[in-house]
């Protein structure tokens, strides 16, 4: 099957796996934990949000943009001393998990913002007739009412990192796109390649395919 060896090319794919599953499960966790409050910020202060406040909005924006405007292995590059600040190394899991997490997170606000935005203004404005708080409207209409779209955004984002991921292989990232980069690419070895690929593509599909059924039984728009 391969210039390595089945039983060879079996654990270095294994290895591969679950490095690539905590690189991208950390990850996304982290920008999560930076993409909501991110996101609420940029929905709430719009234009039409429950505190208007344009500088803030202007700024959050602005940064979000520029994050996610820089392509990732340039991005990747350039956070090389930072992430070894950080980390202590520029290479491996660990390290590769620092960028990530950088051109994770502007990309998950986006998600976060547009998921809020597909709320029901009338949900939003029969809170605020009533009395409840900023925070109580943020907290118990918004993110409530927004966590079927708020689910999908996670397989997507789950996805991109993922794909992210793959891409560190080229500057001494680990997981699957170092295998791919450095037993597939480097040696001419496409039957390496191929399988890493076909891994990356079950991972997705399994993700997806989760989201999917949790939004399903949860989304009350379908019920």
């Amino acid at each position: 099957m391969s210039k390595l060896g089945a039983d060879v090319l079996a654990n270095l794919i294994l290895d591969g796996l679950w490095e690539t599953l905590y690189m991208v499960l950390i990850s996304t966790v982290i920008s999560y934990v930076i993409g909501i409050p991110l996101g609420i910020i940029v929905f709430i202060t719009d234009k039409n949000g429950i505190c208007r406040n344009r500088p803030i909005h202007f700024v959050t924006g602005t940064i979000i943009n520029i994050l996610r405007s820089v392509p990732f292995l340039i991005l990747l590059v350039a956070l090389i001393p930072f992430t070894r600040m950080v980390v202590g190394t520029s290479i491996g899991s660990d390290a590769t998990i620092v960028p990530l997490v950088i051109a994770a997170g502007p990309f998950v606000a986006r998600l976060v913002e547009s998921s809020l935005k597909e709320v029901d203004p009338g949900v939003v404005e029969a809170a605020e007739a009533m009395g409840s708080s900023k925070w109580q409207i943020i907290q118990k209409v918004l993110l409530p009412e927004a966590r079927p779209s708020l689910m999908v955004g996670v397989t997507i984002a789950f996805a991109t990192i993922l794909g992210y991921s793959a891409m560190a292989g080229f500057t001494g990232g680990g997981g699957l796109g170092a295998i791919a980069v450095n037993y597939g690419y480097y040696r001419y070895n496409t039957d390496v390649m191929l399988i890493t690929c076909a891994v990356l593509v079950i991972i997705v599909q399994v993700v997806q395919e989760l989201g999917i059924r949790y939004v399903n039984r949860t989304d009350k728009r379908l019920k």
